[in-house]
């Protein structure tokens, strides 16, 4: 039974509560994780989680948000290295965190839940890949098309564990370096 703690600040305890969500959907995977798990390894209740998740993939969506913003700050640490090896930084973080992103994939399907938030993580990293290829000077109309095939680029490579030259090769393709 958990102990009895001093009283936290409410974006203290969810993020406990995120913080053992995220090592136990690395660890074991989100299908095979309950909420009771979750419970136990955030050392609370199961009833506490859900005065901060309204569900398991409410739960998720706080875990992705999570990481994605450790991602964009690690991302920012990357500035000054050339696109292409951002791009390198980028595709071997998400391959780090390969089964939340099959599991995103899986339940933006049925979950409106889960696709609002892949919806408006695809907006983000689609402006963010856009502005890089217009600094490097890909003419604006073609900057949609070439961000799309970055999108699928980026995907593909986390499908396909490709030797990390290989992964330059078509990245530097993509942003018109070769």
């Amino acid at each position: 039974m958990p102990r009895n703690r001093r009283a936290q600040d409410r974006e203290e305890k969810s993020a406990e509560i995120v913080a053992a969500a995220a090592a136990l959907f690395a660890d074991v995977g989100y299908e095979r994780t309950s909420m009771a798990r979750v419970a136990r390894a955030a050392d609370v209740t199961t009833t506490t989680i859900y005065w901060y998740f309204a569900d398991k993939e409410a739960l998720l969506v706080g875990v992705l948000d999570h990481l994605l913003g450790e991602l964009v700050v690690g991302l920012e640490s990357q500035a000054e290295q050339p696109p292409v090896d951002r791009l390198l930084w980028v595709v071997e973080q998400l391959k780090q965190r390969n089964k939340l992103v099959t599991t995103v994939h899986a339940l933006a399907a049925t979950s409106a839940t889960v696709a609002t938030w892949h919806d408006a993580f695809h907006a983000l990293t689609d402006a963010m890949l856009a502005d890089e290829l217009r600094l490097l000077g890909v003419p604006e109309d073609q900057v949609p098309a070439t961000t799309r095939l970055g999108v699928f680029a980026v995907e593909g490579l986390l499908v396909h564990d490709l030797p990390r030259e290989e992964q330059r090769a078509v990245l530097e393709l993509l942003s018109g370096r070769r």
